[in-house]
């Protein structure tokens, strides 16, 4: 089994990431900013988004697919998002309620995908579009967050802000209980006619 290869090391990068996001919010006020902080930390979320895509373009490019890189990768993403979530919830910017949500959907999931590999039923429980289109809101709506400065598109004289971070986790929220139920029905179909096999 090969445990440490290019997109491996992207993948650790990931996770290595996660103590600096942490971190941007604990540098001494009077050497940076909160506005400073904002900024770092979207640059380090944004950066480690983008070796999620990196990793998996990469280990299927250069032929390094693994079993350990399969385990790991998503590992670290819940582990990034459900870190984001949490600074954003200590500073007020996302509903507690709403972090809850998709921290608790990833655990159940998570769970789950692990319980069907084990009954030979793995592939019931695969990443739909419906999860991809929630990673897509939630991976735009957190970074949008962290940065927390409107930004301003100016159209005949009127202002939009286009951060609509808030609106994008809600969405992801919505969508998060909508998959989860969806991978539910999906593992309950595949242990029905297991049952039925037996």
């Amino acid at each position: 089994m090969t445990f440490f290869n290019l997109p491996i090391a992207l993948t650790w990068g990931r996770i290595l990431a996660i103590p600096l996001l942490v971190a941007a919010f604990y540098l001494p006020k009077d050497f940076c900013s909160l506005q400073t902080s904002n900024l770092l930390a979207t640059i380090i979320f944004v950066l480690a988004a983008l070796t999620d895509w990196a990793d998996g373009f990469l280990a299927r490019k250069l032929n390094q697919t693994s079993a350990f890189g399969a385990f790991l990768d998503p590992v670290a993403d819940k582990l990034m998002v459900a870190t984001a979530l949490i600074i954003l919830v200590s500073l007020n910017r996302c509903d507690a309620a709403l972090a809850a949500i998709i921290i608790g959907r990833e655990i159940t999931i998570s769970a789950l995908r692990e319980w069907m590999a084990k009954i030979g039923a793995a592939q019931s429980v695969a990443v739909s579009m419906l999860g991809k289109i929630k990673t897509s809101a939630q991976m735009l709506a957190i970074p949008l967050l962290l940065y927390q400065k409107p930004i301003l598109l100016s159209i005949s004289g009127f202002e939009i802000d286009l951060n609509c971070g808030k609106y994008l986790l809600f969405i992801a929220a919505i969508l998060t209980i909508w998959s989860m139920f969806y991978y539910l029905q999906m593992a309950l179909k595949e242990i029905k006619q297991k049952l039925k096999n037996n």
